[in-house]
């Protein structure tokens, strides 16, 4: 008899919130505030409906009812979709820390590490999903109250496509439709239950998620590379303070910004590449001056754009 993979095996690591680090982490995340706010509140219903129910009782009462019952019964599953460098990951490991304060619990995040994909043995990947889901089933029951939740778990599914991609693929080897059913049949248990439990999945390609997966969702939320404005915000907060004005601030902007069908810089390429240039170039006896800052930028590219395969699209 096979024994249950162990958290270890499953799990890349286990972060507890709040935290400090996840929460500055979050507050780093500037142009994703719509993202932020949304995935909270969503967050916050799945782990804890108490908290409707209590505004329910305030606002509305017994007719709120009907409309309870259609929100508690949603999927616990949340996917973030989007172009490489958008945040989608970062926002994911982190935004625990916002729900968790928000609603006054302990939340776990169960970050599915990759391996879970097992090396393709009959059989293998089934069991591991089976067990991946296993676990936090188990620490999700611990946590289940009749009232307020004692806590929650967020499991959490980077590059997602890789282990629920569609079964309608004509190249999908049969153990990868195995995978795609224990993946599914997790998320319709952790529903069932009513646990206080949510799956986050991120990922580059949602065309080619299952159709059954994105059903499944109680959203699906668009990340996208930094408008003008979010650039501008990014850019100003950080290089303002240095003394850079804010003509070489908009110029900065106007660089880093789509040209000739090519796309513009994503959040990691600002804040992960460009503004360390600009440091680093300056480092260690010279101040940062926006024309030096503005030279940086227009030599450097931004990522290209992440080509969905499954329509050929380009995110």
């Amino acid at each position: 008899m096979q024994t249950m993979p162990g958290l270890d095996e499953l799990f890349e690591r286990r972060q507890t919130y709040p935290d400090f680090d996840p929460q500055e982490r979050l507050a780093r995340l500037v142009g994703l505030d719509d993202q932020k706010s949304r995935l909270a509140k969503i967050l916050g219903l799945l782990v804890n409906p108490h908290g409707l129910e209590r505004w329910a009782e305030r606002f509305h009462a017994a007719e709120a009812r009907p409309l309870l019952d259609v929100v508690l019964r949603r999927p616990p599953l949340v996917i973030l979709a989007g172009d490489v460098g958008s945040g989608k990951t970062e926002l994911a490991e982190t935004i625990g820390d916002a729900v968790a304060r928000q609603e006054g619990i302990e939340l776990t995040l169960f970050p599915l590490s990759l391996a879970t994909r097992g090396q393709g043995r009959v059989g293998e990947m089934t069991q591991l999903l089976t067990a991946a889901f296993e676990h936090s089933v188990q620490a999700a029951t611990r946590l289940k109250c009749s009232g307020k939740a004692k806590g929650g778990i967020i499991l959490l599914i980077d590059e997602a496509d890789a282990l629920a991609q569609s079964r309608e693929a004509a190249q999908m080897h049969h153990e990868d439709r195995a995978g795609v059913n224990a993946f599914i049949r997790g998320i319709d248990r952790l529903a069932n239950l009513r646990l206080p439990a949510a799956v986050i999945m991120c990922t580059n390609r949602l065309n080619a998620l299952d159709p059954a997966v994105r059903r499944r969702a109680a959203d699906i939320m668009a990340f996208t590379r930094p408008n003008d404005e979010q650039r501008t915000h990014i850019l100003s907060l950080r290089l303002g303070p240095l003394g850079v004005s804010r003509s070489h601030v908009q110029a900065l902007v106007d660089a880093t910004g789509p040209t000739r069908g090519a796309p513009g810089f994503t959040f990691s390429d600002l804040a992960q590449r460009l503004l360390p240039a600009i440091a680093l170039d300056a480092y260690p006896d010279r101040a940062v001056k926006g024309p030096r800052a503005l030279e940086i930028a227009k030599a450097m590219t931004a990522t290209p754009a992440f080509r969905d395969e499954a329509t050929g699209d380009a995110k």
